[in-house]
């Protein structure tokens, strides 16, 4: 992407009144205004508030907002220009339940309160292969204590990937540390019992892996 059309994305993105972009002091000082304070001030509804990180093009956020009008989506990730579709969607389309915000995913403890969220989906995140990028990883230890933090007690996560590697290395880590695992699958579009919005929605990436053929899999767990 030129850096011309990044600059109208983001020029864009300060005019859509669903896209929130703090500044990372006001995020880690406990200034971000919306934070405890999504459903009345935000939404401006009690229904259930989930949340995408590293939403990429904000698809699956969108997606989830159209077949749920009944419960909020938030979509999470650092890179503006590239959840600017997802947002300018939701804009075109007359969508309330949907908000982006502009943030790296270890400080969201400053975007939302304790228990503040009902579900996440993380969706094909870098699986950080490398040993030494192992802190970078989305269900590490550490995320999974920030995650807890701000899920309701009974709250759910999501992963869904395309990396054999992540998929083991998340179901070997739920159940070495105790947490439940609700539902597997390492290959969602072969094996039967996928939920529909593992298969129903599917982003950009997604559509490349499934022409080469490339498994997709999928974790649904609680936080223990």
């Amino acid at each position: 992407m030129g850096s011309k059309n990044k600059l109208k994305r983001f020029k864009e993105n300060e005019t859509f009144q669903n896209v929130f972009q703090p500044t990372r002091e006001e995020v880690v000082g406990g200034e971000f205004p919306l934070k405890g304070k999504w459903n009345s001030d935000f939404f401006k509804n009690n229904n259930p508030i989930i949340i995408e990180l590293g939403c990429g093009k904000g698809e699956y956020s969108v997606g989830l907002a159209e077949r749920y009008p009944d419960k909020n989506f938030i979509g999470i990730d650092i890179k503006g220009a590239r959840f600017w579709r997802g947002a300018k969607t939701a804009v075109e389309e007359g969508m309330h339940n949907v908000a982006f915000v502009r943030t790296q995913i270890e400080l969201i403890e400053g975007v939302f309160d304790a228990q503040e969220v009902s579900e996440i989906w993380i969706t094909f995140p870098d699986p950080q292969i490398k040993y030494k990028r192992t802190k970078h990883r989305m269900t590490n230890s550490e995320f999974l204590k920030l995650y807890k933090k701000i899920l309701k007690p009974d709250g759910v996560v999501n992963l869904k990937t395309d990396s054999e590697f992540m998929h083991g290395y998340t179901l070997g880590l739920l159940h070495g540390e105790g947490h439940e695992v609700l539902y597997a699958n390492h290959h969602v579009y072969k094996n039967e019992g996928a939920p529909e919005e593992v298969i129903g929605i599917q982003t950009f990436y997604e559509k490349q892996y499934l022409e080469i053929n490339k498994a997709i899999t999928y974790i649904r767990f609680k936080i223990k």
